[in-house]
């Protein structure tokens, strides 16, 4: 699409013809209700390969978005680039296409010992240090992940085999300073090093920068979201191993079928929610 392009929109929300969303390309049946969300564009090949049919619907900016089918189910990926703000633009024009249910799809750096690269980490919640959400709602109101995402992502890995931990992850607006490293030129502030610790002692799990974007937007919007993470460098011990990228990709698209099967399952039961349980009575 050319930025040339006659948009005749209006300013507060713009809109192409046939409802074409300003940062994203897709329109309304371009996206699947499921959307991995991956920072790297590159990553979205990647993530589509393992579908059983997909294709190229649009690639504007950092955002690459494929949707396809998998064993039966739509299923789209929509790169968000790094960081907050560009993460809820993508967030907020999917949905307005018709996404329901979001998996944030990164890489990581563990903050706690034991965590080692090549584990996988998913998110019950994070720590709002994102630099966007406070933009939607009050800093008090927490980033939770859905807890059916949840538990998708752990019978996910479990099913793959694939060594993971549960636990809150701390968001950061910076690579660098936001993440306790120094800046250019060695550049420090003294509360960089408070923060590191006083997260470590909150047992916190780990440094990224969009999932307390994805998940507080997604509570506000009543959305189902989640995170999962591949360790690729332990802060603690400073290993950096990059790796794992795969199986985090694998575990999200495993968790995406797990939550339609359940869907269906909360269908034929007439159930609003998920429980451990459900479907084995009959």
């Amino acid at each position: 699409m050319s930025e040339n392009s006659n948009w005749n929109s209006q300013a507060e929300r713009p809109e192409l013809e046939g409802r074409l969303q300003y940062h994203i390309r897709c329109r309304p049946g371009d996206v699947a209700e499921t959307v991995l969300l991956p920072g790297d564009p590159d990553r979205v090949p990647k993530m589509s390969e393992l579908w059983d049919e997909s294709r190229e619907i649009a690639a504007y900016r950092e955002h690459v978005t494929h949707t396809g089918k998998i064993r039966g189910m739509d299923i789209s990926a929509c790169s968000t680039g790094a960081g907050g703000g560009s993460t809820a633009s993508a967030l907020e024009e999917l949905a307005e296409v018709g996404a329901k249910k979001f998996i944030r799809v990164g890489t990581t750096s563990a903050i706690q010992p034991h965590i080692r690269p090549g584990d996988l980490i998913i998110s019950s919640g994070a720590v709002r240090y994102d630099g966007t959400s406070e933009n939607y709602v009050n800093l008090n109101y927490p980033a939770i992940a859905d807890y059916e995402v949840v538990a998708a992502l752990v019978e996910a890995c479990e099913r793959l085999g694939y060594t993971y931990h549960v636990g809150i992850t701390a968001t950061a607006a910076s690579f660098f300073c936001g993440q306790n490293r120094p800046g250019f030129g060695g550049y420090r502030q003294s509360w960089f090093d408070d923060r590191y610790q006083d997260l470590r002692a909150a047992n916190v799990l780990n440094y990224e920068m969009e999932a307390a974007t994805v998940l507080t937007l997604s509570s506000l919007f009543k959305i189902k979201a989640g995170a999962i993470f591949a360790v690729i460098g332990n802060r603690v011990t400073d290993e950096f191993v990059y790796g794992g990228v795969e199986k985090s990709i694998e575990a999200a698209t495993e968790a995406a079928v797990i939550l339609h099967e359940w869907e269906q399952l909360k269908k034929e039961n007439n159930k609003n929610y998920w429980h451990p349980s459900l479907g084995k009575d009959k």
